[in-house]
Formats: structure tokens, C-alpha cells, sequence
């Protein structure tokens, strides 16, 4: 085997009350890309920022090229070799694209940057002018130039962590596309992902955290979905498998707890009509920038609408603050938990309590709440389970089951969920699966956002469909496919459209 540009060996990681790694070995060879696989809480994060010098390991060594280094933080990993690109892009949106590429690296002749930045882009095939500012290009694109600035500061080790999150199938295909080809260049490319498809189509190699120890390295090719699955969870999963069909416990068609007519924003999402009832999931579907968040955020008053009529319960309302909807029995855990959800620097049972301190006042002390905080953090089994533990410091799993605590806490009528398995493990989305199920068993109604059609099939009821900001269809989930929601996104019209049959 070829030597590894990169090994870790004997990594260990403590924080206050938590082991992050324990013991953990690493080694990515030259021209591969090895996916570092793992659930929520399993030690990813924690041993990428001690490879990046974020965090100085307890003890273990890192070696480069055979050599140990002592790295001291991100500037120095990135003179040794080693390019992180993030999930959250972290270059500088009013800058041009060129002056993203090469600042930070001193004194730049501008004239010659801008044709080495032509240069790089042509290499990549991507068509952009490096004089238009960043911000002017999508989030995909965005990536890819940060991995641009990353191969020409000479990467010899290239970190992707979760770069496909807010990515939609051709933009993925476009980014392997540039992975191919780096990989073939000789670039090691450590690839981050919570999707197991794609970690199957990328990747040669995988590696296997849980629990902050090393579980094993295997050949991607001999691994099965399943078996990979069995080895990040210590079990075989069979969670997703255990949902009920929705068809199975529809609702009946009582009185609505929410019926929009003709609601929209200019600028937003288009005038749409929707009816949720008790005990029914409905689920948005869509491509990135379709206007899912943009509905949900009318029905929670997060943003006002400018035409049309909302309803809870029968009776007309107006939605013109968040705290009017939770008034009205309306909850809503936002698509980015880091800076629309989550307080990081607040204790875990303090994040819950924060929508019912809002419900019932700021100045009145919610007696209960010790308890309260206990028993969600049981039931939805928050790790750690001690409510003074602080929020920013929980993986990204249980950082979400913290949101839907807090919602959870209110008794909501309406529970309206942005992506909340985005960026989480595939046991901690089983479980919150299971979790939308049993409130619409229990009578709540939800509405659930993804951009994972078939998480959408597996636990709606109905499925609407959004397309340019406009709603244009609303599909029984009878035999509904993914293909058909494509088919409708591709080719339907325009408005609400009920579907006559999913089978069609």
C-alpha cells in the first residue's frame, strides 16, 4: 500500500464531562478520498480541529509525509498542507471572486490575480467571472471556490466537511465532478458526509467513529449500506423500517387546525392555498430555493404575508410576530439551528425553556421546569442527559433534539419542522422520524420540510410541491414516488393543484 500522506495515531480528546476521543487512529493516502463516517457525537468534528490545531490533543501524534508535526492552529495547518473547507462557507460574500481566492497571502498584484483566478476556475470548468462579487453566485459555487483557494495554497491534504448539505443533485454531481478530478491530481481528500449514498458513489475508503473510538477502516467497496450502518451504530439498524405507511393512520377530515387561502409575500413565495388537519403529516417538497422556508415562515409569522386569509381552528387570525403564532398554538424549529434555533452558550434545559418563558412571559418563572426539562430530555434521549450541560458543545443530533424540546414543552397544535435531519447522523434521524409519526398519532399536525424526497414519502400524509417560490401541486402520498415529485416539479403548472391520484 501506498505510505499515508496523513496518519493520526492514538488521538485522545477530553472536554469537561466528555471523552470525545479516546485512542483514535487515522490514515489517508495520497490521491484517495476517505470518508469519515460516524453519528452524531461520535468524534468527527472533534478530530478534524485537532488535525486543523482548532484543538491540541491530550495525547496521540500527527504525522505528515511520514514526519510528526505539532500543528498550532488553522493558519499553520494550512502552510503544512492541509485546506479545510466547511459546511457554513467561510470566505467573504461582498468580495470578488478573485480576492477570495488570494487574499490573506500578502502583498497580491491584482491584475495578474484575477488571470491566475481565470485560470483556476477554466481548470475546474467553472464559468464565472472572478471580478463579480462571490455573494452574487449560489452556495455550490461558492464551495467550490473555496476549494480553488484551497488546491492553490498546494493542498496536499483537502478536508471537505459536509459540503453537499445545502447542495441539490446536479450541483453534488458537479462537486465529485471536482473531487474526481483532485483525487486523480493526487490530492488526499478527507470527505465528511451524512449521506450514505453519496459516500458510496465518492468515496475508496471509509472510516468508522463511534462513541469517540476507532470502530475500523474498511474498503468502501466491500462495505454494504447495511453493514455500514451496523458498524456506526453498534446495531442493525432497523428504525426507518419500523414507520408505519402514513396511509395507514390518515386523518379524518374534521375541522383544520390550519387553513391558508391565498397567503403570500412579494419577493417571498407566491399566493398559495393549504389545509393541515389533526393527526396529519404534510410535507413540503422542492429544489433548493423552491420557497419551502419562505411558506413556513408566513404560517409562523416570522415574515408578514401581504394577501390572503390564515385560519387556526376555524377562526381567522393574524400571524404578525412569532409569538402571535406560539399564542395560537404554532411552533417552528428553523432549517439553521446555529443561528436560528440553537443559544450555544446557554445550558441545554435553558434552550428548552426558552418558547415557553416566551408563552407564558418573560418575567413569570415557569415553576415546573426542572422537571419539565427532565422528562424531554428522557423522552427524546438528549446526550448528555444533564440539562446544565451547555448546548453548543452537543453533537449536531442532539443539538436538534434540544429545538424540538423546546417546541415539544408548548403543546403545540402545529409543529412546522425546517429540515430538522439535516446534518445529522442516520440513527438520530430514524429517531426523529419515528418521533413525527407518533405526534401525528397522538393528533398533532406537522408540516415537514426536506430536501430528502424519500425522508418526505416516509412520513407525509400529502405532499405539496414548490417550484420558483410558487406552490404548484398537492399530491396524495398513495403510490408516490420520488420520480413523480420530480416529473411535477419539472413539468407541473402553476398554483395549487390538487392531485387527482398519485399513480397518475
Amino acid at each position: 500500500m501506498t505510505p499515508p500522506i496523513l496518519e493520526m495515531r492514538g488521538i485522545s480528546k477530553a472536554f469537561p464531562g466528555v471523552r470525545a476521543l479516546d485512542d483514535v487512529s487515522f490514515r489517508l493516502l495520497p490521491g484517495e478520498v476517505h470518508a469519515l463516517m460516524g453519528e452524531n457525537g461520535a468524534g468527527k468534528s472533534t478530530l478534524i480541529k485537532v488535525l486543523t490545531g482548532v484543538y491540541t490533543a491530550d495525547a496521540g501524534d500527527v504525522l505528515l509525509a511520514g514526519n510528526p508535526v505539532v500543528i498550532g492552529g488553522p493558519h499553520q495547518a494550512q502552510e503544512a498542507g492541509i485546506s479545510t473547507v466547511y459546511q457554513e462557507v467561510n470566505l467573504c460574500p461582498n468580495l470578488s471572486v478573485a480576492e477570495n481566492i488570494f487574499i490573506g497571502r500578502g502583498k497580491v498584484r491584482w491584475k495578474q490575480a484575477r488571470a491566475r483566478a481565470a485560470e483556476l476556475l477554466t481548470r475546474f470548468d467553472l464559468d464565472i467571472d472572478p471580478a463579480l462579487p462571490l455573494g452574487a453566485y449560489s452556495i455550490a459555487i461558492q464551495q467550490l471556490v473555496a476549494i480553488v483557494r484551497a488546491v492553490d495554497i498546494s493542498a496536499k491534504v483537502l478536508v471537505l466537511d459536509e459540503p453537499t448539505s445545502s447542495l441539490d443533485r446536479d450541483e453534488v454531481a458537479r462537486l465529485f465532478a471536482v473531487m474526481r478530478r483532485l483525487r486523480e491530481d493526487g490530492v488526499a481528500i478527507l470527505f465528511v458526509s451524512h449521506f450514505l449514498e453519496q459516500v458510496f458513489d465518492i468515496s475508496d475508503r471509509v472510516t468508522v467513529l463511534r462513541n469517540g473510538r476507532l470502530v475500523g477502516e474498511y474498503e468502501t467497496g466491500a462495505l454494504t449500506r447495511a453493514t455500514l450502518i451496523g458498524h456506526m451504530t453498534g446495531r442493525v439498524l432497523e428504525a426507518l423500517e419500523e414507520l408505519h405507511a402514513p396511509g395507514e393512520h390518515a386523518p379524518d377530515s374534521a375541522q383544520p387546525v390550519l387553513r391558508a387561502e391565498g397567503i403570500g409575500r412579494k419577493g417571498g413565495i407566491a399566493p398559495f392555498d393549504l389545509t393541515i388537519h389533526s393527526g396529519e403529516v404534510v410535507g413540503f417538497a422542492g429544489l433548493l430555493g423552491s420557497g419551502r422556508t419562505e411558506a413556513a415562515r408566513l404560517l409562523f409569522g416570522a415574515d408578514g404575508s401581504d394577501s390572503g386569509q390564515l385560519s387556526i381552528d376555524g377562526k381567522p387570525v393574524t400571524l404578525k410576530s412569532p409569538g402571535a403564532a406560539i399564542e395560537h398554538g404554532v411552533a417552528f424549529c428553523p432549517e439553521n439551528r446555529k443561528t436560528e434555533g440553537l443559544v450555544e452558550d446557554l445550558t441545554v434545559g435553558e434552550n428548552i425553556m426558552l418558547a415557553l418563558q416566551a408563552a407564558r412571559g418573560w418575567v413569570r418563572q415557569v415553576t415546573d421546569s426542572d422537571d419539565l426539562v427532565r422528562r424531554w430530555i428522557t423522552a427524546l434521549r438528549i446526550t448528555p442527559s444533564d440539562p446544565d450541560a451547555i448546548a453548543g458543545n452537543l453533537s449536531g443530533g442532539n443539538q436538534q433534539k434540544v429545538l424540538l424540546a423546546r417546541w415539544l414543552i408548548t403543546q403545540p397544535k402545529l409543529l412546522i419542522l425546517d429540515e430538522p435531519t439535516r446534518g445529522i447522523d442516520v440513527g438520530a434521524k430514524a429517531e426523529i422520524q419515528k418521533l413525527v409519526v407518533s405526534l401525528a398519532d397522538e393528533g398533532k399536525a406537522v408540516l415537514f420540510i426536506s430536501a430528502e424526497l424519500e425522508e418526505v414519502l416516509r412520513i407525509s400524509h400529502k405532499v405539496e410541491v414548490l417550484r420558483d417560490r410558487q406552490m404548484i401541486a398537492e399530491l396524495a402520498n398513495e403510490g408516490l414516488t420520488p420520480e413523480r415529485i420530480l416529473a411535477t416539479i419539472a413539468g407541473g403548472g402553476t398554483g395549487t393543484v390538487a392531485a387527482e391520484g398519485a399513480a397518475q
